[in-house]
């Protein structure tokens, strides 16, 4: 197909946006999207464009004392019922219009019509955000091309509806089994019921105080919850196995094993496997660029409730913030939608910062 990320789009942010969500780029189904990206970043010759899987890089070489990473994921949810886009006054509507194409357009409209940033830009457009972590592009790319993620800062634009969100909640997801004996109900004193044995874990969830914590100006709340709860074998006999699966979201001033460690002692006596984790950020507020960042948008930022890739960057040791249009609390909707002065908004933030500090 003729790429329609064509010269004129590119130079309005609004217009990118909408054209970006009319590529359809489901997870595992970026090609298509990744393909015109790579063909119009290929063709503008202030930058170094490469391509590993179907995430895009592309930088500039300018030889600045600092180097910035722009980054944004290319795929969405499934569709649903909201492919093509539409526009609503002034609402863009559509499948990843808020998460976050949108953000993606602010990246690429700034590589395309920003050739002599005051930093060294790379611009990472990667695949497989919104899925498990072993197709993650930032993650394949961590592996293969770890010099692409070099820099001294990074902004990952999320949804934050324009507003900065430092670093992330850390995640970690366990279930904790619950074992009794089985019997026919009839006879059911010949039993140990493992659901009924749930209830000191749901009693300990509905005792929990979570923390909430301050960590430079950004406050942080901890929630434990259970997500799921199964057990049961038929209507006549007593189970004997149940399964409580629980979720910790905790402040990044914990490390994983400090917020293990923590869940095993919520839980003291119960079996307790882990089945997913991933460690939170910290804010990353002190590295020049970020606070060149924060002048340029002239508030204060905010704690990021949730898990983004900026863990991944802070892993690394690059400083991280999120920052993008969209609302998060649309995304993944149906009406999913993102405003166009928010757009605008964030365009001009961008460009007032890469294209000040030299």
């Amino acid at each position: 197909m003729a790429n329609p990320l064509t010269p004129d789009v590119l130079v309005d942010p609004v217009v990118l946006t909408r054209t970006l969500v009319d590529i359809e780029s489901v997870s595992r189904g970026e090609k298509d999207i990744a393909d015109c990206v790579e063909d119009v970043l290929r063709q503008a010759p202030h930058l170094r464009t490469e391509r590993y899987g179907n995430t895009v890089m592309a930088r500039t070489e300018l030889g600045r004392a600092q180097r910035v990473v722009l980054a944004g994921h290319l795929d969405t949810v499934p569709i649903n019922d909201n492919f093509p886009s539409t526009v609503v006054d002034d609402l863009i509507y559509g499948c990843g219009a808020s998460d976050m194409k949108s953000g993606v357009a602010l990246a690429l409209h700034l590589a395309a019509t920003l050739p002599a940033p005051g930093y060294d830009v790379t611009y990472l457009f990667y695949e497989a955000e919104e899925i498990e972590s072993e197709f993650n592009g930032l993650r394949l790319v961590s592996q293969a091309h770890p010099e692409w993620l070099r820099a001294d800062f990074a902004l990952l634009l999320e949804p934050t509806y324009g507003v900065v969100e430092a670093g992330c909640q850390g995640t970690l997801s366990a279930r904790i089994h619950l074992r009794g004996r089985r019997a026919h109900v009839a006879r059911a004193w010949r039993g140990v019921n493992a659901i009924h044995a749930a209830g000191e874990v749901l009693h300990r969830l509905a005792d929990y105080r979570p923390r909430t914590v301050t960590i430079d100006g950004c406050t942080y709340r901890e929630g434990l919850n259970a997500v799921r709860i199964a057990g049961g074998v038929a209507g006549n006999v007593v189970p004997d196995e149940c399964a409580v699966d629980v979720n910790l979201r905790f402040a990044p001033d914990r490390s994983e094993g400090q917020a293990l460690d923590h869940l095993r002692e919520v839980f003291a006596g119960f079996d307790v496997a882990v089945t997913d984790s991933a460690p939170g950020a910290l804010p990353g507020l002190d590295a020049a660029p970020a606070r060149e960042f924060l002048a340029a948008v002239g508030a204060e930022p905010a704690a990021k409730l949730g898990w983004t890739d900026v863990a991944r960057f802070a892993a690394l040791g690059i400083p991280a913030l999120n920052y993008g249009p969209g609302d998060p609390a649309l995304a993944h909707a149906p009406d999913e939608h993102v405003e166009i002065g928010r757009i605008r908004d964030g365009a001009a933030t961008l460009h007032r910062w890469l294209a000040t500090y030299e």
